[in-house]
């Protein structure tokens, strides 16, 4: 799930006012959707209670943070150690480890250590901001770790991935070949940033399905898998045996809901597709929650 939708930052407040840094501090955070506030109450209970639970005012959005350098050192920190992130935001993550040692360090309070923060931050999620860029003209970014995984450790990691990248599609599309004049079809998606690609064809080999999609335009790649004989055999079993978390389960259970209906031929009938189009109309973002 961490590797799906993390964020390890470094925040640097800028006083325009005064020129200068006014506050200097690293945060872990993960943000999600509402309805999956009892499942970042559970990553929290996970980590001893640490860290506070915050929910937007203008969005559907809820947030788990830690920014206790304590926390950090003593909790988080060592348990991504222990358990090593996958996808490249493991660069941010080894990167984040040295900015919390420094602000440990009170290193962040010289001007020396908030030059190397500075170039740290610079090579980690998206940068600079404009302002800090025209405040320290001559930052350096440090090299970015590049980070080669080479065997998925644990099917629970998979499981996890899938609650936060997953993504389950059923589509009714017009084909005059068929009965009734429509074709029903199931798509297992997982996307991550193009720089994961090695990963994605990695999941392809673990799974034994799917192909690889490229949006050069988005820099995004996806593991893409419509072959029902595959979704069927393969990623609905797997699933069922590593339950996915949150209320991305739904999805998945209405996925399998049709898959059923597939397998006995009922999207073939107008009744069966007409249910088909019930269970589609309330899946993923037309899904009401309370």
């Amino acid at each position: 799930m961490i590797d799906a939708e993390d964020s390890f930052s470094a925040i640097i407040h800028w006083n325009n006012e005064h020129k200068k840094v006014v506050q200097v501090f690293s945060v872990f955070q993960i943000s999600l959707h509402k309805r999956d506030l009892p499942l970042l109450l559970q990553l929290q209970n996970y980590f001893g209670g640490i860290g506070f639970i915050s929910k937007s005012k203008t969005q559907n959005i809820v947030k788990y943070s830690i920014k206790s350098i304590k926390d950090l050192t003593n909790i988080l920190i060592p348990h991504f150690d222990k358990y090593p992130l996958l996808t490249q935001k493991s660069a941010n993550f080894i990167l984040f480890k040295q900015i919390v040692e420094l602000i440990k360090n009170k290193e962040h309070l010289k001007l020396d250590g908030l030059h190397k923060i500075i170039n740290i931050k610079a090579s980690m999620n998206l940068g600079l901001s404009e302002v800090l860029k025209s405040n320290f003209i001559e930052f350096k970014p440090v090299d970015r770790p590049l980070i080669l995984t080479n065997n998925i450790p644990n099917a629970n990691w998979l499981s996890g991935f899938v609650s936060g990248e997953g993504n389950f599609d059923v589509s009714i599309i017009h084909n005059s070949k068929q009965k009734l004049g429509y074709q029903v079809k199931l798509r297992f998606r997982i996307s991550q940033d193009v720089r994961d690609l090695k990963l994605m064809e990695l999941l392809i080999n673990y799974l034994g399905a799917g192909r690889i999609e490229l949006n050069s335009s988005k820099s995004i790649v996806s593991l893409t898998i419509v072959k029902f004989s595959d979704l069927n055999n393969k990623i609905i079993p797997f699933l069922e045996k590593y339950p996915l978390q949150g209320v991305k389960i739904l999805d998945f259970l209405d996925f399998c809901a049709v898959a059923k209906l597939m397998n006995e031929g009922k999207h073939l009938t107008i009744e069966g597709l007409e249910l088909i189009r019930t269970i589609k109309s309330k899946m993923n973002t037309s899904r009401k929650l309370e």
